[in-house]
């Protein structure tokens, strides 16, 4: 039997097309949303085709320009979304059935997600054990290159990065917004500047993270946006601490998360200057491999980490 739209009832619409509705929605392009759930970008397209022609709806508005959701796209990815939540859930609580109390959750996350993110979340889950179980969990702190290598090897079950993309084998979600800001020292002849342009951001005296280092990579990928490079042989550093004590004791100038350093700008030690001309916002992801079979507990955890994106996405 038909529907006057010709869907023949009791025809479920799969799950792996309503997480490429879901997927387009959040990351903008079918490109993206084909990086995020590890397929090719042919087979997301075709997919999408497919979903349009199984619902009998215009999802998805095409131009030179790329592909957009229509306002009804938008409104079944809602939808969509909802549904693609509750397998997540399902899939969560029946692995919670297998949970022992000593399950093993090993996590690999970068510097920002690991100091600022990571511990409100291993402390809900541990306030929130399934059947009584809390995971032991090991947190190791990388940065985003090597918890992307940690993740794809299986030496962690899920990772969290600040790059502004993830590697072939990865599936990925967002779980938070963020953007780098360029900091200096109260006595620092910027800190009475309303705002600086890129070329006096390169020209000042700049010290940076390491290479493979999530920040780096969006600075470096904002500046090649705008037409601009970082210069050779900047002083690298390990750690945001290690930066903020260059400005706060050497006069120098940073590009970091805002996240880490929010406190001591609402201090006074740091002094925030915004740069013109450059978009330094970026998404803060969830990493695990394509394929993977979840524990409970990474599941529980994964729920945790993305219960906020999902909330401010309403």
């Amino acid at each position: 039997m038909t529907d006057p739209s010709g869907v023949r009832r009791g025809e479920r619409t799969t799950l792996a097309l309503l997480e490429l509705l879901v997927a387009l929605d959040e990351h903008g392009s079918i490109s993206a949303a084909a990086r995020t759930l590890g397929v090719a970008q042919p087979t997301a397209s075709a997919g999408l085709r497919a979903l349009e022609r199984r619902l009998g709806l215009d999802l998805l508005a095409r131009s030179s320009r790329g592909t957009s959701l229509t306002e009804t796209g938008r409104v079944v990815a809602a939808w969509a979304a909802d549904v693609v939540d509750a397998s997540t859930r399902f899939e969560d609580a029946t692995a919670s059935l297998r949970t022992t109390a000593h399950e093993r959750l090993r996590v690999a996350a970068s510097l920002t997600v690991a100091e600022h993110l990571a511990p409100r979340w291993l402390a809900q889950l541990a306030a929130s054990p399934a059947r009584g179980a809390s995971p032991d969990v090991e947190l190791a702190v990388r940065n985003s290159r090597e918890v992307m290598d940690l993740v794809l090897s299986g030496e962690a079950d899920l990772g969290f990065v600040e790059s502004s993309g993830v590697r072939r084998g990865l599936r990925s979600r967002t779980v938070a917004d963020d953007e780098l800001v360029a900091v200096v020292a109260p006595g620092h002849p910027w800190a009475r500047r309303r705002s600086v342009g890129v070329p006096e951001l390169l020209g000042a005296r700049l010290v940076i993270r390491e290479a493979g280092s999530g920040t780096r990579d969006v600075l470096e990928a904002a500046l090649a946006r705008v037409g601009e490079a970082l210069p050779p042989h900047l002083p690298t550093l390990g750690s945001t601490v290690a930066l903020t004590s260059a400005v706060v004791h050497g006069g120098a100038v940073t590009v970091v998360s805002a996240l880490s350093v929010a406190d001591a700008v609402e201090r006074g030690t740091l002094i925030r200057v915004p740069v013109e001309g450059i978009d330094l916002g970026r998404r803060l992801r969830m990493v695990w491999k394509d394929g993977a079979s979840l524990s409970g507990s990474a599941r529980r955890l994964a729920a945790v980490a993305t219960a906020g994106q999902r909330s401010r996405a309403r």
